[in-house]
């Protein structure tokens, strides 16, 4: 039998690893960071779900205070703290945790038609105010939303999982579910892995080889999964994205589909930034002709503290891929020398991601540091 090559990993450019004493030394000497409470997990991702609500009552304030938590305060706050949330002890249990998924999908299947009916029916709202309540709800579905909803397709409760589909085929991206799950986890950081983003490849290109190369693997993941049996899950989602479409219609006619379009648009670009961002540049080594076991190396990471709550922990997405049913309050951050991470807050990085040549001059000497040999044997 042919021995594995192993070869080790490349520490950070400059940086000579502590030896452990030494690392032990340095943690009793410090006191233990605490982890995320629930609270500002609930706080800070249900407080502009509450003032989307507001701004659909007829609120012009709340659409303004929306956008503004939405685009500019997480990133503030993740500027003014210096505090970055510690890990929660190995077997903690969280039991509210799946209880504010709950909360979040239900606002999440409420929002999209009261919105479409805000802004494409008789309102009364200023067109400024409406401007504004689409680009706050296409950032909270993105980047609120989205968290929950991926939260919930890993969950082993049946419930749990389709409302997380639910959520997804609401925004007209109901094959998220099926490829995320079977594909991307798979073959991530490798070129199997359309969602993964090659060093060098700008957004635009990436988001529509993303979007039309995983809506045909998770097809071909599922049928075989299933080999015949039972409906199949893609019937679903092309079904429930036209039953969508049809209750966008009746709210308020073909504005409202145009309406509904739109925001899924939004919201499924802030996915699609997201993925751009977390993987981007990073490759699995090729060891004996085969991709190494996917490890805290291959995702980006980031340690600001509002925007982990906002988001519910998924900047922690090393952990994440190691341990994909482990719930979000309990995801774990890898030290700096065994993760990428990331130099800017996650929502800031995925703005830099929509100008590809910044975009590139940024993130290069960071992913410098993490680009393996293209293989071994």
């Amino acid at each position: 039998m042919k021995a594995q090559t192993i070869l080790p990993r490349a520490p950070l450019c400059g940086v000579s690893p502590l030896p452990r004493h030494a690392k032990l030394f340095l943690m009793r000497q410090q006191p233990r960071p605490r982890p995320l409470p629930m609270a500002l997990f609930a706080a800070a991702s249900a407080a502009p779900l509450l003032l989307l609500v507001l701004a659909v009552m007829g609120s012009g304030a709340a659409a303004v205070g929306a956008f503004g938590y939405m685009a500019l305060l997480s990133v503030l706050l993740d500027r003014l703290s210096l505090h970055v949330a510690g890990d929660a002890p190995e077997g903690s249990e969280f039991p509210a945790a799946d209880p504010l998924l709950v909360v979040l999908g239900a606002g999440h299947l409420l929002i999209l038609p009261m919105v479409t009916f805000a802004v494409a029916g008789q309102s009364g709202l200023p067109p400024w105010a409406r401007v504004l309540l689409v680009m706050a709800a296409g950032l909270w579905l993105g980047q609120v939303g989205h968290p929950a909803a991926h939260e919930l397709i890993h969950r082993g409760r049946r419930g749990l999982t389709r409302l997380g589909v639910a959520m997804y085929c609401a925004m007209l991206f109901g094959h998220h579910a099926s490829a995320h799950r079977l594909v991307h986890h798979r073959h991530v950081a490798t070129r199997d892995d359309p969602s993964t983003a090659r060093s060098g490849e700008g957004f635009y290109r990436y988001a529509m080889r993303a979007w039309t190369v995983s809506f045909r693997k998770g097809m071909a993941a599922e049928s075989q999964l299933r080999k015949g049996r039972g409906l199949h899950p893609y019937v679903v989602y092309v079904g429930a994205a036209a039953v969508a479409l049809v209750l966008a219609h009746l709210l308020a006619g073909w504005a409202g589909v145009a309406v509904w379009v739109g925001l899924s648009l939004h919201a499924q670009t802030q996915i699609l930034l997201s993925d751009y961002v977390q993987h981007y540049g990073l490759q699995r080594r090729i060891v004996d002709g085969r991709p190494e076991p996917v490890g805290p190396q291959h995702s980006w990471n980031t340690p600001h503290l509002f925007s982990s709550a906002l988001m519910l922990n998924a900047p922690r997405h090393s952990d994440h891929h190691a341990h994909p049913a482990r719930p979000y309050p309990a995801l774990r951050l890898p030290e700096a020398g065994d993760a990428p991470r990331l130099p800017w807050p996650m929502p800031v990085a995925c703005v830099l991601a929509l100008a590809p040549g910044p975009w590139r001059r940024a993130i290069r000497p960071h992913l410098a540091r993490w680009k393996p040999p293209l293989a071994a044997t």
